[in-house]
């Protein structure tokens, strides 16, 4: 059984880790900026990042992925291949292990093209899995900067319809939304505002980091990702990409008016993740009064969402006790990476 473990997500724009000691306990957390679509470069300082300001070392990591689908590789096998490729370069000396799904972990001196499929994308069934253990029945939300994952637990397990991204967004166990990067129009096209039904341009004008950072709801240490117009992250320059995505100039005396239409894109990104999790309840047939568990920086919409409904919520921070090392992440902000360091330990 190894001392600790540090637990690798790696995203197609950012890369997030968490270090894990013998006890369960979470040392730290880390997530470092990675536009992966840009090269394996941007792995290489991001990893070394993270490496550089660890408090402990670890000798043993391991590592789930979703950054396989960026598009600077040919397909996903060849991402799966030049990650494990990237991070054995990286940690040249260490033991590493793979998260291949079902499988679970795998040393890397086992993995073949054959694990591939198993290896991609599967970061949500990790934490999905670790809360299962913890909470027997019980639905499982993830939300993140880019994505929700929506998960059915029941008799400890996760009820997974879907396994590969095509399968999960059919089944809604994927919702493509999030809290960050997620540009304004693809939330929605119209919302009501002053009271009418005003459409919204299709322009890459403004972000969801936009959204609740006008609410005062964004975490800044949570948004590394630039802006759709690479200026400013205030609050007095997110309500002026608001305003360009119905075609209005900011006015400093109008602030409330664009509070008011973040709070109404707000609203529809709320329902859409709302419709998928009410649709896994239905179609998992889980029982009445199941605990919903939120993951990633965007569950403070899980905790609204669960209350609206009636239902017990239950953060996943509280299960995994994390000391108290001042870190700006949580284990639920990182929960794969969380989930796939707790399973190296448990080995």
């Amino acid at each position: 059984m190894p001392s600790n473990c540090l637990g690798w997500d790696i995203g197609g724009a950012h890369v997030k880790a968490a270090l894990v000691n013998q006890a369960g306990s979470i040392i730290a957390a880390y997530q470092q900026p990675c536009p992966l679509w840009k090269g394996l470069d941007q792995l290489q300082e991001a990893v070394k990042a993270i490496l550089k300001v660890l408090p402990q070392p670890s000798q043993t990591h391991a590592i789930t992925m979703t950054g396989e689908l960026v598009d600077c590789f040919a397909d996903r096998n060849d991402g799966v291949a030049q990650i494990i490729s990237a991070m054995q370069n990286l940690l040249p000396d260490a033991s590493l292990m793979i998260y291949a799904g079902q499988l679970g972990l795998l040393p890397i001196a086992e993995v073949t093209a054959q694990h591939y499929e198993a290896i991609a994308s599967t970061n949500w069934l990790a934490s999905a899995a670790y809360a299962a253990t913890q909470v027997g029945d019980g639905l499982f939300i993830d939300v993140g900067s880019t994505t929700t994952d929506i998960l059915a637990l029941k008799q400890n397990q996760v009820h997974a319809r879907g396994t590969t991204d095509f399968q999960r967004l059919m089944s809604q166990e994927l919702v493509y939304t999030g809290i960050v990067r997620t540009a304004v129009m693809a939330v929605a096209q119209s919302v009501n505002f002053e009271g009418q039904d005003c459409g919204l341009m299709a322009e890459y004008f403004a972000t969801m980091a936009d959204v609740y950072r006008v609410t005062n709801e964004l975490n800044e240490h949570h948004d590394q990702t630039d802006t759709a117009d690479g200026a400013e992250k205030t609050v007095i320059a997110s309500a002026k990409r608001l305003a360009r995505m119905v075609g209005c100039d900011f006015l400093p005396t109008e602030l409330s008016r664009w509070h008011a239409f973040a709070t109404a894109i707000r609203a529809r990104q709320l329902q859409q993740i709302k419709q998928a999790c009410l649709a896994q309840l239905a179609c998992n047939q889980l029982p009445a009064g199941v605990t919903w568990v939120g993951a990633g920086i965007g569950r403070f919409l899980v905790k609204q969402l669960a209350h609206d409904l009636g239902y017990a919520y239950l953060d996943f921070n509280d299960l995994c006790p994390q000391l108290d090392q001042q870190s700006k992440m949580t284990a639920a902000d990182c929960a794969p990476a969380v989930a796939v360091a707790k399973l190296a330990i448990a080995r």
